[in-house]
């Protein structure tokens, strides 16, 4: 989840502004679907560190290297509207500016981001845990959030949103249109949920989140202490595209498996990535998990899937950009997914 090449927040306010990684779509389909330090030709690893230090320096990348990698292609299912949303707070005089994010075909729900989150500093970029959701929405969070809405029956109790990055879009759904006793909003990256806390603080004195309760915490996959406190403690848990990064698959999973409660159950979206979803699948099983695979999960996101096949196949690779449902349970619990 990357900003635009010239590290400001766009002009241009499409149905959801989902940016790209940096390299996503020029190396996500190698080495197994990781998005790897390594990947590309020697031309592109070289062009994503000139688009680095040109975003660092507030500088337009315009050589066509720097292009190729941050070029931006499929980047949403047109399931929310985005609005800038002018506060009336007068205590807050910070130079923020607030996004309404409304669910075209849920418009009873709403949720409020903040949109510029200033330039990306090198530091955060090379030390800090996992950055790839540290700058906005993907489209696998875009689906997970619609799908929260369109099966806000089916949660219950305590929700964990895992890796969120810095919006947690479908956890903030999920604490506005369901019955539930209490959200936990996570990343692993401390600036995100720096972000994850303004937001959930301005969504409640925007009285979006009832008797809930939301709080927004870091939360590694492989940190026994941050997750042993929680361990047994949620009905639901979900995450969306979080499986192609190697190093942390295998924790990711282990994470869910204590997480979750004896008959709760995970809800995962990612997209295919290479043989990424597949191994994260392997490992939930080898885990003790039952796997369920859905791919046709809703009407709307079917449609736009469709669609792109046939009308935009220069922008859309499915590989990486139709999320698939991934539903883990401790036991054998048939779950409805039917649109």
């Amino acid at each position: 989840m990357e900003r635009d090449s010239t590290g400001t927040a766009e002009k241009t306010e499409p149905a959801s502004p989902l940016r790209k990684n940096m390299n996503q779509d020029t190396c996500a389909a190698n080495s197994n679907g990781a998005l790897d330090e390594t990947c590309g030709t020697p031309d592109v690893a070289k062009a994503r560190w000139t688009l680095l230090r040109q975003v660092l320096r507030q500088k337009q990348a315009d050589t066509p290297e720097v292009k190729q990698v941050s070029v931006r292609r499929f980047a949403t299912f047109d399931l929310f509207s985005r609005k800038r949303f002018l506060t009336q707070d007068s205590s807050d005089n910070s130079d923020d500016q607030w996004v309404e994010y409304r669910s075209v075909y849920f418009p009873e729900y709403s949720s409020l981001l903040r949109d510029n989150l200033g330039p990306i500093r090198v530091n955060e970029v090379l030390n800090s845990f996992d950055n790839t959701g540290n700058v906005c929405v993907w489209p696998s969070e875009e689906v997970m959030a619609h799908y929260c809405l369109q099966k806000h029956h089916m949660f219950k109790g305590a929700v964990c949103e895992l890796g969120g990055g810095m919006t947690c879009l479908a956890g903030l759904m999920v604490a506005i249109c369901a019955d539930v006793r209490e959200v936990l909003l996570s990343d692993g990256n401390e600036k995100s949920i720096q972000n994850v806390r303004r937001l959930a603080e301005r969504n409640r004195r925007a009285g979006k989140f009832g008797s809930t309760q939301v709080s927004a915490r870091v939360l590694r996959w492989d940190s026994d202490s941050d997750i042993s406190p929680l361990e047994g403690h949620f009905d639901i848990v979900m995450c969306a595209d979080c499986l192609f990064l190697d190093q942390y698959r295998a924790s990711l999973v282990d994470a869910i498996r204590r997480l979750l409660r004896p008959n709760g159950m995970a809800v995962v979206f990612a997209p295919l990535r290479g043989e990424t979803l597949r191994l994260f699948c392997q490992l939930a099983q080898q885990a003790g998990l039952c796997a369920s695979q859905h791919q046709q999960y809703d009407a709307q996101v079917w449609d736009v899937h469709l669609k792109m096949q046939t009308e935009g196949k220069d922008a859309y690779d499915e590989n990486i950009h139709y999320p698939l449902l991934i539903t883990l349970t401790k036991g054998p619990q048939p779950v409805s997914h039917n649109q």
